[in-house]
């Protein structure tokens, strides 16, 4: 019998790579869509859904209060992790006068709107739970769950005293640059006219809930909501699952994205009847998850979170990979690359793809161990590179779909739901009438700027942002934009891209914006507009850089449609290299440092 010796051989691999390719293609093709984005509602507040699915508020009562007519040095606009760490880090760098607006009635952002059960963080919550040395805190799960993470937004606004001056139930409903006076004219549903010098965009860019445009919508009799405004008077039970309201009832949940791969295993527990409806599925690796371990706990030097986002950044952009700081499911893909690369005798080109392969492969290898239905282990199996969708991880998704009250509907082939009726949700022709449908469908995470924000922007000589951005973001680092002096956009999709630790990058930004903003005030100058010229400069080596496909999540090309590529229409919809820094987090602190370090405020008009 004779040995085959080459790494890369079909029998040493374990697949062909030609007839994985061949599936990637054919799975992509049957779900692209012409309406691509323009396949979801825009939510606003004059849309005819806005009342259920994006100003009501199921966590509290709305507030009354006359308007606010005052004047701040610097309004942050969101109160989740981006507006609470731009004003953590303003309020160290001695700025007085910050205040936050708020849409919901607390601190958090997503951490506040997402309660649905099981709604955990992804990445480690050493990395991802900002300010943790600052506030004293250490988690007590590598993977914490939602009420702690809310608990630690709370204990962030505390320190700081951020909730001292937050305005919250409150949104936003224009900015206006006052050229006379060099101030923000901020205007909000409750009448306020709030004066501010600085402006800190800081939404972020899971802040506006995404509903998927189904014909027949508004026509259900049922109940129904959306995973970021559970309502657990309905279905009973907690966070913790025992939705005991539903033990006599049938439920749809439409998305099977990373929400839905969280909280379904506590439906298929508590319903009656479960029909999870999926376009695509989700690569589900294990979570593994564990206890913060005392003694480790106690011994953490100064410095401790950095060094442990440092190396985060590090190993899932392909650096090396540290077991004690990193080792888990987001580095799956850059350790199998090395232990191709350990094997190969030659250069080999195709080396990214063919470890994405291997990692993909394994991970479907965990859906016929777990799934004993062939037909729908099959239809659980992601069939893209892992980067395409936001890889997701769970102990107890797979094995819901064991359950004889769990049907798995797959509706790739009609590229998603076809209507909604009175009664139920039609699939393939076929009308499943249940008595809720709940909407996985997650948040407007890429889609245009002026649909994100939903906040009407009027710089310079009265100019829109929107205008302005109208062929992809333009801006300075990311942060501010020619013509609109003051204005700062932390966090957003630039930051997004920056790596799978979305919380590290924002504090990157953050701390940038403090510094900036304290040394102009340091200097005494009113007004700093980015120069046209330094705009232009940014974009130019914006457009110059090649952008990695395994940071941006694969080729528009290639990947099945999300909300990645744009609903796998990238290059019909806009230029997304103005709005990435593709180098990873490192190489942008490090460009924000050098321009700090300079002390010359380079590329501001200042005045």
């Amino acid at each position: 019998m004779s040995v085959n010796n080459d790494p890369f051989s079909i029998d040493s691999l374990g697949f062909d790579p030609d007839t994985l390719s061949k599936r990637y293609a054919v799975e992509r093709e049957k779900r692209i869509r012409e309406d691509a984005e323009a396949q979801f509602v825009k939510l606003s507040h004059d849309s005819p859904f806005a009342n259920k699915y994006l100003e009501e508020d199921p966590y509290c009562e709305p507030v009354q209060r006359d308007p606010i007519k005052d004047e701040r040095e610097v309004i942050v606009i969101g109160g989740g992790w981006v507006g609470m760490l731009t004003a953590a880090r303003l309020v160290q760098a001695g700025i007085e006068g910050v205040r936050i607006v708020e849409s919901g009635g607390d601190f958090g952002g997503t951490w506040y709107w997402n309660r649905y059960p099981g709604a955990q963080c992804d990445i480690e919550s050493y990395s991802y739970l900002p300010l943790l040395e600052e506030t004293g805190y250490v988690p007590k799960l590598r993977y914490s769950f939602a009420p702690e993470i809310y608990e630690h937004a709370q204990r962030i606004g505390q320190h700081f005293g951020l909730y001292e001056d937050a305005v919250f139930q409150t949104w936003v409903t224009e900015l206006r640059w006052l050229e006379d006076d060099n101030r923000w004219l901020v205007q909000t549903n409750h009448g306020d006219e709030m004066r501010a010098r600085h402006i800190c965009l800081g939404t972020g860019p899971a802040n506006r809930p995404r509903l998927p445009g189904i014909p027949g919508v508004e026509n259900f009799k049922g109940h129904s909501f959306h995973t970021c405004r559970w309502d657990y008077d309905y279905t009973g039970g907690s966070h913790e699952g025992g939705l005991e309201n539903l033990a006599d009832k049938t439920v749809a949940i439409i998305g099977t994205g990373a929400t839905a791969v969280q909280c379904v295993p506590a439906l298929g527990e508590s319903a009656k009847q479960l029909y999870v409806f999926q376009r695509t599925p989700s690569s589900v690796d294990v979570r593994n998850n564990a206890e913060t371990d005392p003694k480790w706990a106690a011994s953490l030097k100064p410095g401790w979170q950095k060094e442990r986002q440092k190396k985060f950044g590090e190993a899932f952009l392909g650096g090396p990979i540290d077991p004690a700081f990193v080792d888990d499911g987001w580095t799956r893909l850059t350790r199998n690359v090395r232990t191709l690369a350990s094997k190969a005798t030659e250069q080999v080109s195709n080396l990214v793809q063919l470890a994405d392969f291997k990692t993909m492969e394994e991970i479907r290898g965990l859906v016929d161990e777990t799934v004993r239905d062939p037909e729908t282990a099959d239809k659980l199996k992601a069939y893209y590179n892992q980067f395409c969708k936001r890889p997701t991880f769970n102990d107890h998704y797979l094995d819901t779909f064991n359950r004889d009250n769990v049907e798995l509907v797959d509706v790739s082939t009609t590229q998603g739901v076809e209507a909604i009726t009175e009664r139920g949700v039609v699939a393939s022709g076929k009308e499943y009438e249940v008595d809720c449908i709940i909407y996985a469908s997650g948040f407007e995470i890429t889609s245009s700027y002026e649909r994100r924000l939903g906040i009407p922007i009027f710089g310079i000589g009265g100019r829109s942002i929107y205008e302005h951005w109208q062929d992809g973001m333009r801006s300075m680092h990311g942060l501010m934009v020619s013509g609109f002096p003051n204005l700062y956009m932390c966090g957003g999709g630039f930051v997004f891209q920056l790596g799978a630790n979305y919380a590290h990058g924002i504090d990157v930004q953050a701390g940038h914006v403090a510094y900036t903003i304290s040394e102009l005030s340091r200097r005494g100058i009113q007004s700093a507009n980015v120069s046209h010229q330094a705009e232009e400069h940014w974009i130019s080596n914006q457009l110059d850089t090649r952008i990695s496909s395994f940071v941006l999540g694969g080729s528009p090309d290639t990947c099945t449609p999300g909300y990645y590529n744009q609903e796998g229409t990238r290059k019909r919809y806009r230029d997304v290299r103005r709005e990435t820094y593709s180098k990873g987090v490192g190489a942008y602190m490090k460009l924000l440092r050098d321009w700090r370090e300079s002390n010359t405020l380079e590329g501001l008009e200042l005045s």
